[in-house]
């Protein structure tokens, strides 16, 4: 039997078990920069899924970001994984079991890493336009928020010509951790401040829909934790986010939170799953 790079034997993988809902199937998780070990765990999770589609946020910059796309490979699947970016430790991964798959740019080269925007070509004619996206988080006291606003200021800037630079007239998704919250996000906290909460109505503004708000109005649930209080509560946040393109409403099928990897301990968030036609 032959062995890996780090002598462990290689296990022929499993055929892959497509979606059997009929539509395509989105999975979005942030995999907090997981090491060697939880990083396999996950990929065994995610395979269960059946997904079509993987978009992963906080993927890390060195060999376990790569150990994941080759892992997801080994299944049958094509992976987007941008190069890591000097001076950040997280990049996006975007993986796709379907025909074809073809990268686009968007915006400034500098945050190419964290934002990965695909034409997916799916069976027959159809097809998906893709942008798996990685918000970075507020930073440290002695930059605080200097990246998170950068990066808001680069993709309001490409956000309203999204679709044509995708080139299709298919549903169009955004989708990943965001490290925003709704205005109206429940419970209120006051560190958020009015930029951030522009940031997550800039993309109503530019004609695309919350799949998770759409399919579950006034339903207040959370996707992160924070740290547990000496009572043992911790604050709960929606940080990831799926956007459907407002033509496309009536193509989603369901758009769910699964809280089970979370509580499994495979990663501090929660995976978001979108259906669509």
């Amino acid at each position: 039997m032959s062995t890996d790079v780090v002598g462990r034997p290689v296990v022929p993988p499993e055929p892959f078990r497509r979606s059997r809902c009929g539509g395509t199937t989105i999975l979005i998780w942030n995999v907090q920069r997981a090491r060697e070990g939880r990083a396999r765990s996950q990929v065994d999770w995610m395979l269960k899924q059946s997904a079509d589609v993987i978009v992963l946020t906080e993927v890390p910059r060195g060999a376990v970001g790569d150990l994941l796309a080759r892992l997801l490979s080994g299944h049958g699947f094509q992976c987007a994984l941008p190069a890591p970016a000097d001076g950040d430790a997280c990049r996006v991964l975007v993986a796709a079991h379907v025909a074809t798959v073809r990268q686009v740019a968007l915006g400034p080269d500098s945050w190419r890493h964290r934002c990965a925007a695909l034409r997916i070509g799916l069976a027959g004619d159809s097809g998906l336009g893709l942008v798996g996206m990685y918000v970075p988080s507020r930073g440290p006291t002695v930059r605080r928020n200097e990246a998170k606003r950068a990066f808001q200021d680069a993709v309001v800037q490409w956000l309203p010509d999204v679709r044509r630079i995708l080139g299709s007239d298919a549903p169009v998704v955004i989708a990943g951790d965001l490290n925003v919250l709704e205005r109206d996000h429940q419970p209120h906290y006051r560190v958020f401040g009015r930029w951030e909460y522009d940031f997550y109505e800039s993309f109503a503004d530019c004609a695309f829909t919350d799949a998770i708000r759409m399919m579950n109005p006034g339903i207040s649930e959370h996707s992160w934790f924070g740290r547990s209080r000496a009572d043992g509560t911790r604050n709960g946040y929606r940080f990831d986010h799926a956007f459907v393109s407002d033509e496309h409403r009536p193509c989603v099928r369901s758009c769910n939170y699964d809280h089970l990897p979370r509580h499994m301990q495979l990663s501090d968030h929660s995976a978001l799953i979108l259906t669509i036609d």
